[in-house]
């Protein structure tokens, strides 16, 4: 059996616990991603940089202006910040392996499966590149992880590795490996109220406002983002309805790492993991701005398996502000405290309670159904010492 990406990383981290390098791949070599276009999200910005480095003196070229980073222990609140940011990233990467497998693309940056025609071609109704984005985001929710690891190590820290809850079975579709999974997208109640949210003018959730679902039927039930096999491949209304589901989910996992990382920022004390959560994060903001977009598209259609209803947002009842598909940047709305204009932000950001916040989120979102007591134990001990971390001077 192949060994997946993920726990080819797994190992490489034991390895720099002991003394070795860390790297994506065991040899050195060119790496090139099939053009799904004629210039890809990468490729346009290795271009734009090397268009800007020719502007700049060849002096600051040829010196080596890297700074040290920081070294010594790290305190143990910014230690267990950093280890459940690991473990959310490594729940990241293996759901996001599951798409990517089925309905991205499978390449030496983001090996594993084989791709399923029909679910790829139900995910391109919402835009023609869906497969590339699919594949970006996975390799760099793996690239975080890998990364924050490899940053715990070399502080003097224990890394987090979640390998022995690797226990939930895989999608049997063709296309999908066949490993132990950490996540399951087969039976996903999903909540869509980040759509409202992010409209809305008058509410903010760290203000204890609350917001409706875009998408009632999805928090009604039980539903796969996946095909869980062949059979789910048709009839096209009920393929589609999968496709649809997993476009709401892409934007509901990334708006939770949007907000996750401001809201742990705000209890760090060691200057340089400020930094990695700073730059990090906003990578995860990023990846929601796409989903959000990408939500827009989905095929309004009632699914004849199930009677799970797509409505079209923009028609009554609803309509409207709130749900106008094109509004996909944050929307002005009270914060700190309603007295102050409004402002576009990110939200929540309220740093009480954040980590097991996330947590309870991506349990209510079917996530970890079939998980074991002892995952649920370790993950809420880590979250909680996430959220008992305090900011030092």
């Amino acid at each position: 059996m192949k060994e997946t990406a993920m726990n080819k990383v797994d190992t490489q981290i034991n390895d720099l616990s002991n003394g070795q390098q860390l790297s994506m791949d065991e040899n050195v070599e060119e790496k090139v991603k099939p053009f799904k276009r004629s210039l890809s999200r990468r490729s346009f910005l290795g271009k734009s940089l090397a268009v800007g480095a020719g502007t700049i003196g060849a002096g600051w070229l040829l010196t080596d202006r890297t700074p040290a980073y920081a070294t010594g222990t790290l305190i143990q609140g910014d230690a267990d910040i950093l280890r459940f940011l690991s473990a959310a990233e490594i729940l990241e990467t293996d759901l996001w392996q599951q798409y990517n497998e089925l309905g991205g693309i499978q390449d030496s940056e983001v090996p594993g499966g084989s791709g399923s025609k029909l679910y790829t071609k139900a995910l391109s109704r919402l835009d023609s590149d869906m497969d590339q984005y699919i594949h970006d985001n996975t390799e760099d929710e793996f690239t975080h992880f890998t990364f924050i690891n490899a940053y715990l190590v070399s502080r003097g820290a224990q890394p987090v590795n979640l390998d022995q809850f690797r226990t939930l079975p895989s999608s049997q579709a063709t296309g999908a490996q066949q490993i132990g999974r950490l996540t399951n997208l087969m039976q996903l109640t999903v909540d869509t109220s980040w759509w409202t949210k992010y409209r809305s003018r008058s509410g903010n959730p760290d203000l204890g406002d609350t917001f409706p679902p875009a998408v009632p039927g999805l928090l009604q039930g039980q539903f796969p983002a996946i095909p869980r096999n062949d059979d789910d491949l048709r009839p096209n209304k009920h393929i589609q309805a999968i496709a649809n589901t997993a476009g709401f989910h892409f934007a509901f996992i990334e708006q939770g790492g949007t907000s996750l990382y401001p809201s742990l920022a705000q209890r760090v004390t060691d200057v340089e993991v400020l930094r990695v959560l700073l730059s990090i994060g906003p990578t995860e903001t990023a990846h929601f701005q796409t989903w959000h977009d990408k939500a827009g598209n989905v095929i309004p259609l009632t699914d004849p398996t199930n009677g799970l209803v797509f409505p079209d947002l923009n028609s009554p009842p609803f309509g409207g502000e709130d749900f106008q598909t094109n509004l996909i940047m944050p929307e002005p709305c009270p914060f700190l405290n309603r007295t102050f204009p409004v402002c576009s932000i990110i939200r929540p950001t309220e740093t009480t309670g954040a980590a097991m916040g996330a947590l309870n989120a991506l349990t209510a979102d079917g996530l970890f159904r079939g998980q074991s007591q002892a995952f649920f134990t370790f993950l809420t001990q880590l979250a909680q010492a996430a959220d008992a971390a305090q900011r030092g001077c």
